[in-house]
């Protein structure tokens, strides 16, 4: 079935060819207007809130500014599911203040239909476009209802081998195929790589359904592999980025991390400096 998105994207090379335009306004995963084609990536670095678990929203701003990292996945401990209009209002005013934007919330838990309820309903009043989630199986027909009832992009993670839950792609795109098109997955590349799946095929396979993804490194393909920076385990990250390219990959990439409080800083500047730098090198 061809989506509005394969449409939009055929029209605009054909448009091109005839020279009728220099460059068309192109939507992002989420439908979001980007800049005109051909100006950069269209994926945006990111970081999962988890990385910075053990500190505040205040000292966690702080490190994003001084990385210059300008989007941020909001966990719960930042912003509370109970949280109300007026204190999420006050939330978005700051993160404004160092530049930083909020791009999606999660990863959520789900494990009843009152907990999907009540996830859902935070994501409409964070108001962003990016649910990530890990609901029990049989929950699925009811998120599917959700979905279509907020509009929303609802990515699955993946788990590896640490979770029963959804541990590769192949397992989320199984289990969603038949549901709602917005129902995909967030990619969490070394968790992939220490189960034994492929990140690389996972995105070839399913991009079109990747509505997230996790940039994260192991330092083996095994569950006994470690998390670590980028770049200093396996994970071929000049590969995985041109592969984003090629696939024209428009959500985010929010880079993860596991490192303690004491070194979370130094994991964090060295993994955005990283995924950046890869990113200039292998234009």
């Amino acid at each position: 079935m061809t989506t509005r998105r394969d449409f939009l994207e055929k029209a605009g090379k054909g448009l091109l060819a005839m020279g009728a335009i220099s460059a068309l306004p192109i939507n992002d995963t989420y439908g979001n207007t980007l800049s005109k084609a051909g100006q950069g990536d269209l994926f945006k670095i990111s970081f999962a809130g988890y990385t910075f678990r053990d500190y505040d929203l205040d000292a966690t701003l702080e490190m994003m500014q001084k990385m210059d990292a300008r989007y941020l996945c909001i966990k719960d401990f930042h912003l509370p599911l109970s949280s109300t209009q007026e204190e999420i209002a006050a939330f978005h005013a700051k993160l404004a203040t160092k530049n930083v934007t909020g791009c999606g919330v999660g990863p959520i838990y789900m494990r009843t239909e009152a907990e999907v309820d009540r996830a859902f309903d935070y994501f409409r009043r964070v108001g962003v476009k990016l649910l990530v989630g890990v609901p029990n199986y049989e929950l699925l027909p009811y998120v599917d209802k959700k979905v279509k009832e907020y509009d929303a992009f609802y990515a699955i993670h993946t788990h590896g081998p640490d979770v029963p839950l959804y541990p590769d792609s192949d397992d989320v795109f199984q289990h969603v195929k038949d549901l709602d098109p917005r129902i995909g997955v967030c990619i969490d590349i070394a968790h992939t790589t220490r189960y034994g799946s492929d990140p690389f095929r996972d995105l070839k396979k399913y991009h079109k359904r990747v509505y997230d993804i996790h940039l994260t490194d192991a330092t083996e393909a095994s569950k006994a592999g470690q998390l670590c920076a980028l770049g200093r385990g396996i994970i071929d990250f000049p590969a995985f980025v041109r592969t984003l390219r090629k696939l024209k990959y428009s959500g985010y990439c929010n880079i993860e991390l596991t490192a303690n409080k004491e070194n979370c800083f130094a994991a964090a500047i060295e993994s955005i400096s990283y995924i950046k730098g890869v990113a200039d090198a292998t234009r």
